[in-house]
């Protein structure tokens, strides 16, 4: 039987990772993600702090009587429904319950929500054979205009 660990080519392979995808309103991001450089750099290949973010899109609940929303935003109704916008954030973690750990615990003491959505996903992250120097016309250093601008 084939294995991903197996695979291995001249383009280079596949590493296995927890992704976080986190819920989050687009102004938390930079401060989770600072927080949660305190304790794991977020690496992929020679670059740290990588994430995405998602567009904009919304989260909708009903909150429950005896929530958070009906402790502390006065006139809520329980069983009104809430809509607000937000955003995912991913990033990759080594498949490593310390690390895990570390990082959960930053995310959980930086996010606004006392339970946050967070899903984990077992993935595999492609590695490549490194080489900054190839003259590829794809690669954004051999194109006209680079990455665009930065945001």
């Amino acid at each position: 039987m084939d294995k991903i660990e197996n695979y291995k080519s001249a383009a280079g392979r596949f590493e296995p990772v927890w992704t976080l995808e986190i819920q989050t309103i687009a102004g938390d991001v930079d401060a989770l993600l600072d927080a949660v450089m305190e304790v794991y750099p977020l690496s992929y290949g020679r670059y740290q702090r990588n994430a995405s973010v998602t567009a904009a899109g919304y989260e909708t609940s009903q909150p429950e009587a005896g929530s958070t929303t009906t402790t502390h935003k006065p006139g809520y109704k329980p069983g009104q429904t809430e809509r607000y916008a937000m955003v995912e954030l991913k990033i990759s973690l080594p498949r490593d319950l310390s690390v895990l750990e570390a990082v959960m615990g930053a995310v959980m003491q930086a996010h606004h929500y006392e339970e946050p959505v967070i899903f984990l996903r077992e993935d595999h992250a492609a590695r490549a054979s490194y080489d900054p120097n190839r003259d590829n016309p794809n690669r954004w250093w051999n194109r006209p205009g680079g990455m665009g601008e930065t945001l």
